[in-house]
């Protein structure tokens, strides 16, 4: 599933863990002597409302040192391990980290949008002053700025990730059909080269571009978040505590993260049988094309009842997971108004920083609920990369997975 699209997975991958490191490292530490030795202004200022906020000498030197260093590990890899996929699995990872990190930076734009905006309608409707309404129409044509960055930015990462994902599957199908004699007696051979890696690939581009999001989401507004605690110095039930709304938000997100999994933790042997009874009915239903004496109407009964019998309890593990699921996602959205109830009653923010502060937490939340949002997917990526092990283990004259064998048996 992997080192057919990536270079030599025993040292690719940590040495992407390794380079990462070392560049964050760089990047955190001596950011700002790099680009004041270059002639670039550092100091942090108050954030710019507009289309301003990404050419900020900040920015223009990320953009520079972010580019050199995948250079350099790309050359790396193009010099010692050339492969095939190179330059989508090594070049074009990178610009998929790049775009979405970028996607977030618009996201971060439009929370620095709200304060302003919203402190002139609170300002407006008070009554107290009056407010032209050139202000209000100029940091709406701000936002539109921002948005039309956003839909670019949103179309040229989903157009690129579809074909990287594309060439993903591409990989995936060469390798195995080119090992076909090792892995065709295993059962629904067929499906799983052809529709396993189809889903394998386009859920790996969902959860993948959303995991992806996730990270990059919390490194923009996790600081956010922790600035704007200070305005926040008291939670209801706790009382106070340093950086309320930061540690509010990683401990209901823990909370909903571990919930899940825990309820969940049947699904993905189900979704996996689930597959095995489908392909042996629908095997079964191939050969009677071409043989009489094939799929007979009690041979079908009973490959169908296993199909039903297994839906069943798909269906019943699904019910309870999915009362815990909506349960705690209805709690979630009114659980940063209750920890905001203590400071809104004392008039202690603006209308404005009250938005900054929703969609901030809001942000950040989301991103530590990523396992909670996409569980149902995980579960089926599960069930995929089970079967799709299967063919592994043929490849490499290993044992079948346990539960291969369980259900061959049956």
């Amino acid at each position: 599933m992997f080192k057919s699209f990536f270079p030599d997975s025993r040292w690719f991958w940590p040495s992407v863990i390794l380079w990462s490191v070392i560049c964050c490292g760089v990047w955190f530490e001596f950011s700002t002597a790099i680009g004041t030795a270059v002639g670039l202004d550092m100091t942090e200022k108050e954030p710019i409302i507009g289309l301003g906020h990404f050419v900020t000498d900040s920015f223009k030197l990320f953009y520079i040192f972010y580019a050199l260093s995948v250079t350099i590990f790309a050359l790396l890899w193009f010099t010692l391990k050339p492969s095939r996929w190179q330059w989508w699995s090594i070049v074009g990872s990178a610009f998929i980290l790049f775009s979405t990190y970028y996607s977030v930076q618009v996201t971060v734009a439009i929370n620095n949008w709200r304060r302003p905006f919203f402190d002139l309608v609170q300002k407006a409707l008070s009554g107290q002053a009056k407010v032209p309404a050139s202000e209000l129409y100029l940091l709406m044509l701000k936002f539109a700025e921002i948005a039309f960055v956003a839909i670019f930015i949103y179309v040229i990462t989903r157009f690129v990730v579809s074909h990287y994902i594309f060439r993903w599957r591409t990989a995936m199908n060469d390798f195995y059909t080119a090992h076909w004699s090792q892995v065709r007696e295993i059962e629904g051979a067929s499906q799983r080269v052809q529709e396993d890696t189809m889903r394998f690939a386009t859920t790996m581009e969902t959860l993948g571009v959303s995991f992806v999001d996730a990270i990059m989401t919390l490194f923009a507004f996790l600081p956010i978040l922790w600035s704007l605690s200070k305005y926040v110095t008291e939670l209801p039930l706790v009382g106070v505590i340093p950086y309320p709304l930061f540690m509010a938000a990683v401990a209901w997100s823990l909370f909903g993260t571990f919930l899940l999994a825990l309820v969940g933790i049947k699904l993905p042997g189900l979704e996996f049988k689930n597959q095995r009874v489908e392909a042996a009915y629908r095997k079964e239903l191939v050969y009677g094309e071409d043989d009489e004496q094939r799929a007979q109407p009690m041979t079908l009964k009973e490959l169908f009842s296993d199909v039903r019998n297994n839906y069943f309890r798909l269906y019943f593990h699904y019910m309870y997971f999915n009362v815990a699921r909506m349960l705690y996602i209805q709690a979630d959205n009114i659980f940063v108004f209750l920890i905001l109830v203590p400071t809104i009653a004392v008039g202690k923010i603006t209308f404005g920083i009250m938005q900054q502060i929703l969609n901030a937490f809001n942000q950040v939340s989301s991103s530590f609920q990523y396992l909670v949002n996409s569980w149902t997917t995980i579960v089926e990526l599960l069930s995929i990369y089970k079967r799709l092990t299967a063919f592994e283990a043929a490849i490499k004259n290993e044992a079948l997975p346990e539960i291969e064998l369980e259900q061959t048996t049956a």
